[in-house]
């Protein structure tokens, strides 16, 4: 009888984070690009120099967790505070194949409530110095558009 290794290469090859001792290492500058309308920033919107206006600079360390930031970005909107409110994260980074901009939905939270993206970092999700973060802000009473994420189910 066989036995299979349910163990993917991509298992194998995942390097376990190092922690980070925030004492001795100096933050990074991480810019965040916020919206409220529950979708993210157009890809144009970076184009040539130019970045969307609602720029929000962040001094944190590549073990943040989406939860931390989330905290971080409710205390310059309040509005942003509300039970049920949705975080949408994604990535933006430059293409090295090709001009512009690409981005990478990485996860998301929500005000008052646990989920499993929380203690996602972004060292974990590939993120770059020089890249930009994009939350793409839900109001409790909306509904978020769907992700373009799938679904492990």
């Amino acid at each position: 009888m066989a036995v299979e290794s349910r163990v993917t290469q991509e298992e194998i090859k995942k390097e376990p984070e190092k922690p980070i001792d925030r004492e001795k290492t100096c933050p990074l500058l991480l810019r965040v690009f916020t919206t409220n309308n529950g979708r993210h920033h157009r890809m144009d919107e970076f184009s040539r120099g130019n970045v969307p206006y609602s720029e929000l600079q962040i001094y944190t360390w590549m073990d943040a967790t989406l939860k931390e930031l989330t905290s971080l970005v409710k205390e310059v909107y309040p509005e942003a505070r509300k039970k049920g409110t949705h975080f949408n994260f994604a990535i933006v980074f430059t293409d090295p194949k090709r001009p512009g901009y690409r981005v990478k939905e990485i996860g998301s939270t929500m005000s008052g409530r646990k989920g499993t993206d929380d203690s996602m970092t972004l060292q974990s999700q590939k993120f770059q110095i020089g890249d930009y973060l994009d939350i793409a802000i839900t109001p409790p009473n909306r509904a978020p558009p769907p992700s373009g994420r799938m679904r492990p189910y």
